[in-house]
């Protein structure tokens, strides 16, 4: 195994970066894009990618993909997240649609999968307002019933709720007195009745509740095997915290850079801020601290291509853990050492902390992802 890029791969990162500069390189051209800073996601941006072949990297051929890899699209991302492409649906977007690939029979592979890569959203409704960290006590009912499941319950800060053509759902189809049986992954349709959407008003999130009352779905919209869907869960947390990793990467990446470009050019006391110790110092730290992240980052993603099946739930928590606590970082201090322009929204480095703090949060906080990899010690 190498870390080191193919031609084809460099290839690749170049391609998105000069995508980048082209269609969303200046902040202005970003405010067109997202209603004035108010959408992270432009589906026109997304066809457009769409039509490169960027979102079907990891996704096999058949159903419309290149048929690459997981370090594949971790390339992607992570160029996504530094070049602030508005594609924030994209990270959800892939990780459904690994559950898909791993769980759903041939016809919603073709269906979802195929949407996917032509630029489509979608999402996963797992998080409810009594379950957030502990996801298996989990209450919204998936009732079966003949031909199908009647759903009945709320999920709550559903990421692409509002932009997906289908949720997958995440929910429970039998008491078996163990939480962690019992429940089923259903692929929903957004426009089935009795589907009711909420944006949720947050800062930088673009998050919905989610309601469903008496929402009849057929038993052909089931993805894996009924009462499995914690073990599938489960199964797909390699690629998940991966794909996260890979974003906030990227994200740690551009506060430095940034940040850099900033205290090189700005000066005091007749030099550039930068040439301080108190400053110079921090940036060496900081620069460490990302090419160690890549490491394990590009290290874990390709572990993953080859081995699918295998489990790694230390290596998966230790990428989601390292990875978005340094993205934090570097956006804080960022914002330490641009002073009162890093609070700007011109300096664009408060978008950068307010962005890197939920993914510390979104797909197993970080507390979480410690709990979990102690126990891989016996701890």
């Amino acid at each position: 195994m190498s870390l080191q890029l193919s031609d084809e791969q460099r290839s690749l990162v170049a391609t998105v970066r000069e995508f980048a500069a082209r269609e969303c390189g200046s902040r202005e051209q970003r405010l067109a894009l997202t209603d004035g800073g108010r959408s992270h996601t432009n589906l026109e941006i997304a066809r457009k990618m769409a039509d490169l072949g960027f979102l079907g990297l990891s996704i096999p051929e058949e159903y419309g993909g290149s048929g690459g890899g997981l370090f594949d699209a971790c390339l992607f991302l992570e160029e996504l997240a530094y070049n602030r492409i508005p594609l924030g649906s994209f990270g959800v977007t892939l990780i459904v649609a690994h559950m898909y690939l791993s769980f759903a029979g041939e016809d919603l592979k073709k269906e979802i999968l195929g949407a996917v890569v032509a630029g489509m959203p979608t999402a996963v409704a797992m998080s409810e307002p009594g379950s957030g960290s502990d996801v298996a006590s989990l209450r919204c009912r998936a009732e079966p019933v003949d031909g199908g499941y009647r759903i009945n319950g709320q999920k709550t800060w559903i990421s692409n709720a509002h932009i997906s053509d289908h949720i997958m759902l995440v929910a429970r189809t039998a008491d078996t007195g163990q939480k962690h049986h019992g429940i089923t992954m259903l692929s929903v349709p957004t426009s089935t009745p009795g589907i009711e959407i909420r944006p949720i008003a947050t800062m930088g999130l673009e998050v919905n509740d989610v309601f469903f009352t008496d929402c009849v779905v057929g038993a052909d919209r089931l993805v894996g095997v009924e009462g499995q869907g914690w073990q599938q869960l489960i199964l797909g947390l390699n690629t998940e915290r991966v794909i996260v990793g890979a974003l906030a990467l990227g994200q740690a990446r551009r506060a430095f850079d940034d940040t850099l470009t900033y205290v090189t050019q700005r000066e005091q006391f007749g030099r550039p801020v930068g040439s301080f110790q108190a400053l110079s110092h921090r940036l060496a730290d900081l620069a460490t601290e990302i090419e160690v992240t890549r490491l394990l980052v590009h290290d874990v993603a390709q572990r993953v291509d080859e081995n699918p099946g295998k489990l790694m739930p230390r290596e998966a928590s230790m990428v989601k853990l390292k990875a978005t606590e340094l993205a934090k970082l570097a956006a804080l201090e960022g914002m330490q050492m641009m002073g009162g322009m890093g609070y700007t929204e011109e300096a664009g480095m408060e978008e950068q902390l307010r962005a890197t703090v939920v993914g510390t949060v979104v797909g197993g906080t970080s507390e979480i992802q410690r709990d979990i990899i102690a126990k891989t010690f016996g701890l």
